[in-house]
């Protein structure tokens, strides 16, 4: 291998780690790491499951959405597979197919929800790293309880 090649898988892995690790800290949620993931400015579009349409944001307004929309769910998981990434100098495509299931104990209506779709991602290296500049997710389906945030049964 050529050191060209030695650089671009460095890249392509360390692309897989920055949004690797944005899943993994959101479903954690350590919001300052899911922060780190970001830009300075992202343009965040929710709008297969009915969010805003396409819109930018700083990583806090995103971390702080995040935060308040899962506060009443007591665990989330997401699951990234089939990840793809096109390289091009300092910039980077990337998709995969995701899952992710909210969970809330007793709520009326079933206790779980399953988002599946695609996420599509934009990703810039700068001084920090490989960061994510652009983020969509396009929703296939979604399974479960769709009001899950709204109330609790009353648990015996």
């Amino acid at each position: 291998m050529h050191t060209e090649d030695f650089q671009r898988l460095a890249d392509r892995l360390a692309v897989e780690e920055t949004i690797t690790t944005m899943f993994v800290a959101t479903d954690a949620r350590d919001w300052e790491r899911v922060a780190q993931c970001f830009a300075a400015e992202v343009l965040l579009d929710m709008s297969s499951v009915g969010g805003a349409p396409p819109a930018r944001f700083a990583p806090t307004q995103i971390t702080a959405g995040w935060d308040a929309a899962f506060r009443p769910l007591d665990a989330v998981h997401h699951q990234i597979g089939n990840l793809q990434v096109r390289l091009r100098g300092d910039e980077a495509d990337a998709t995969c197919h995701g899952v992710a299931w909210h969970y809330r104990r007793g709520a009326t209506g079933g206790n779980t929800r399953l988002f599946v779709g695609s996420y599509l991602f934009h990703l810039v290296r700068d001084r920090r790293g490989w960061l994510i500049d652009r983020f969509r997710f396009d929703l296939k389906f979604i399974d479960g309880n769709p009001q899950l945030e709204e109330r609790a049964r009353p648990t015996s």
